[in-house]
């Protein structure tokens, strides 16, 4: 067993933990974030990407053991209270939501993207950034239209994390 401790959406939170559990089962299990998803077990799909010290992770590939001591962002923790973080709102105006399975890990990988291109975003970068997030409903013209809108509205703006 181990014990862990982080700050998960601006909580602390400690607990202790198998040795062998995976932080996105610890977020889901433990916390009841379930808004991470687990969608393949072996970090090709991306459904399980949170931010972690405000970087883009892929939660079933880290132990909750390694994460003790980090800050978690989770989709429930993106925006404050009921008003959208500037990339949910987008993905809902332009019908980058599909089934939703994708769109947590979707929406905090592109949040973590405008971060790392505060030049701004092509369709191009866009599309190279987002291997290693997988849709299974359709194309992804819809999600990198949201990406790139959201893009042009965080411009400016400290929206790359929640406040």
């Amino acid at each position: 067993m181990s014990d862990v401790s982080m700050v998960v959406n601006g909580r602390k939170v400690s607990g202790s933990v198998e040795d062998r559990t995976l932080l996105v089962h610890y977020l889901r299990e433990n916390l009841g974030l379930t808004g991470t998803h687990v969608g393949c077990d072996t970090s090709q799909c991306g459904a399980c990407v949170v931010h972690m010290d405000g970087k883009a992770i892929k939660s079933c590939s880290i132990l909750a053991a390694q994460a003790s001591g980090s800050e978690i962002t989770t989709i429930e923790g993106l925006a404050p209270g009921a008003e959208l973080h500037p990339m949910q709102a987008a993905f809902k105006e332009h019908h980058g939501l599909q089934c939703g399975f994708c769109t947590p890990g979707m929406i905090m990988t592109a949040v973590d993207m405008v971060r790392r291109h505060p030049e701004g975003l092509d369709e191009k970068t866009v599309r190279n950034d987002l291997e290693g997030n997988i849709c299974r409903c359709t194309g992804y013209h819809n999600i990198v239209q949201a990406i790139l809108a959201a893009s042009k509205a965080m411009a400016g703006k400290n929206e790359t994390q929640a406040a």
